[in-house]
């Protein structure tokens, strides 16, 4: 095995928001499987913080707290942005 020598840059937001997306999809899936309307249950939890709008189905409940509101709606709103071509 060859070492490289060189100093390697993490950067915590893309390892953050690449956590906060997977999350977001297996919430999705969880609040689906169990015949909920996903986007009115996660909007729900975002508005209020009550993490009752969320089940504890496959953990989801436990997956979507590990992670403040407002990061949440942080990532959501800059997906939506660079997908209309707002930011890079």
């Amino acid at each position: 095995m060859e070492f490289i020598d060189e100093t390697m840059l993490f950067n915590k937001d893309d390892f953050s928001n690449h956590n906060i997306h997977n999350m977001l999809l297996e919430v999705f899936d969880a609040l689906s499987e169990k015949g909920y309307h996903p986007i009115n249950q996660i909007v729900g939890y975002l508005m209020s913080g009550d993490p009752a709008y969320i089940p504890r189905h496959n953990e989801a409940r436990n997956r979507i707290r590990q992670f403040d509101r407002d990061e949440i709606l942080e990532e959501l709103l800059i997906t939506y942005l660079k997908k209309y071509g707002r930011m890079n």
